[in-house]
């Protein structure tokens, strides 16, 4: 099998790099936070030996694509527009949408808003959340000692001065720190000291990154760490934080659509170990996912994974998204 190639494409006034494999149907693979197309490189291959087109971009803001600077240009309105105009470029009338993190967001918003072009989504780690009943970070918790880590995102230069000192030890971190891995020993530590985990919380005098050594995940190699340090050395962090100073503006962008549903063909996989799952309320919009999606074919858990689904449980996923593509209406 042929490695992917990867061109610049024009879509909605900026252009982004896309990394694409196979011939057929489109899969369209959007990525999310802190990651590249690359975390996609086990999809690609697979996707494409099943008869498919799979394309993974650069989201905006990473990677080799445009990096546009003004926090209100990364709006949920600018990612589906960026979708589509994909398409309309690559001469799709359709394609299946597949998201994981700030691309399953982004994923579902699109499916909801582009039925017409869209035809099922794929969506890995965050489930179907309908719209909060205030805006979100006036939702998130605070003490006086630490804060949600979107919260901690929100004020620009803060969190960019902490990441870009070492991107390599800060991808290293994050990469583990999310993982099944991961998770599992800083639960364990945490129990060994008689304390609770609080997810997602970031101390307000030592900021996020950990101050010891990260072991490399077993899904992840030195080369693939290189890979990712590399793309954040030259791109940066702020493109890809512009993402959460907008969960605000998307919360008030996004009222008229508020109770408009998802009505194509929907999958749904995360690993039980994903700290998005153990956020409050996740389990609950598991649980009634199906009223806001529903035609929802399944929700597959995958035991023992972290947040990096598809990097963590590559053959899994790679069968479960072929399965359901297959299914699908030719």
């Amino acid at each position: 099998m042929s490695q992917p190639t990867q061109r610049m494409i024009r879509t909605n006034g900026i252009s982004l790099n896309v990394a694409e494999q196979g011939e057929g149907p489109l899969v369209l693979l959007c990525h999310g936070f802190p990651e590249s197309w690359y975390s996609w490189r086990h999809q690609l291959a697979a996707l494409a030996a099943a008869g498919f087109h799979a394309v993974a971009p650069d989201m905006r803001g990473y990677g080799k694509s445009d990096r546009p600077e003004a926090i209100e240009q990364y709006t949920i309105f600018h990612m589906v527009g960026d979708l589509v105009g994909l398409l309309d470029a690559l001469e799709a009338p359709t394609a299946v949408i597949v998201g994981h993190d700030w691309g399953a967001t982004i994923a579902w918003h699109t499916a909801r808003l582009r039925p017409d072009r869209f035809r099922a989504a794929a969506i890995l780690s965050v489930p179907f959340r309908p719209r909060s009943p205030a805006p979100p970070t006036s939702l998130m918790p605070r003490t006086a000692e630490a804060q949600f880590y979107q919260l901690y995102f929100q004020e620009p230069g803060t969190a960019e001065g902490e990441f870009e000192k070492d991107p390599r030890k800060t991808l290293g971190a994050m990469l583990y720190g999310g993982s099944g891995e991961g998770a599992a020993a800083i639960r364990a530590r945490a129990a060994s000291a008689g304390r609770t985990v609080g997810v997602g919380m970031v101390s307000r005098t030592h900021g996020m990154l950990p101050n010891v050594p990260i072991p490399l995940p077993s899904w992840l190699s030195a080369s693939d760490l290189d890979f990712y340090a590399a793309e954040f050395a030259r791109s940066g962090f702020r493109g890809p934080l512009n993402y959460y100073r907008n969960v605000d503006r998307n919360w008030e962008l996004m009222a008229a659509f508020e109770g408009v549903k998802v009505t194509i063909p929907a999958l749904f996989i995360a690993g039980d170990h994903d700290m998005v799952i153990a956020f409050p309320g996740a389990a609950e919009h598991l649980a009634n996912m199906k009223q806001s999606v529903p035609l929802l074919r399944d929700i597959q858990m995958l035991p023992g994974c972290g947040h990096w689904t598809q990097q963590e449980r590559p053959n899994e996923v790679n069968a479960a998204m072929i399965e359901f593509l297959r299914s699908l209406p030719s």
